[in-house]
């Protein structure tokens, strides 16, 4: 079978420890995480993680299947790159004395809808929105014109296109709920 990024989402209560369970669950498979970031969802008191693995499909069924057994958490999906709209943020911090030569940095800027957000007398802070290959395409860009002082890059931000299953999810369970109630 063949391997790609798969984007999983997990839905959980804010719980101190959910982290180390949820990450638990890919070192028992031997599987690496690309990219993690967690974040509140639309849903108050619902925490969001979002996962990137490069792994089969069978492998990603499966680590979700384990995800969705957990205490506390409350839905795993996965979805592929086709299914979800995703973006990453890298910051650049890069030497004052790269601007000195003239207007070539600030066309590169330009070029790769790149921003500056901070000017000091030692350094600048450049900030990039995109998919990885075009944040890494301008730290390599930078990186021919000299030394870099740092660079960082968030993990995957995504949301999917389709309705949101966790909200039809959560609608199942209170149907389920309200039946048994009144039965």
């Amino acid at each position: 079978m063949e391997t790609k990024d798969y984007t999983i989402t997990v839905f959980s209560e804010h719980r101190t420890g959910i982290l180390s369970r949820v990450v638990s669950i890919f070192t028992r498979r031997h599987v690496n995480v690309e990219s993690l970031t967690t974040s509140q969802s639309s849903i108050e008191g619902i925490h969001r993680f979002t996962i990137v693995v490069l792994v089969t499909e069978d492998m990603v069924q499966k680590l979700v299947a384990q995800l969705d057994k957990q205490v506390d958490i409350l839905k795993a999906f996965y979805y592929d790159s086709a299914e979800i709209v995703y973006q990453e943020i890298a910051l650049y911090k890069v030497p004052f004395s790269m601007f000195s030569d003239g207007t070539s940095v600030e066309r590169m800027l330009r070029t790769h809808n790149a921003r500056i957000l901070v000017i000091e007398p030692e350094y600048v802070v450049i900030e990039k929105s995109g998919h990885e290959r075009e944040t890494e395409a301008l730290l390599q860009e930078l990186k021919a014109l000299g030394d870099l002082y740092g660079f960082v890059r968030s993990g995957r931000v995504a949301i999917v296109k389709p309705m949101e299953r966790l909200n039809r999810y959560l609608e199942s369970i209170e149907k389920e709920n309200t039946v048994e109630e009144t039965s």
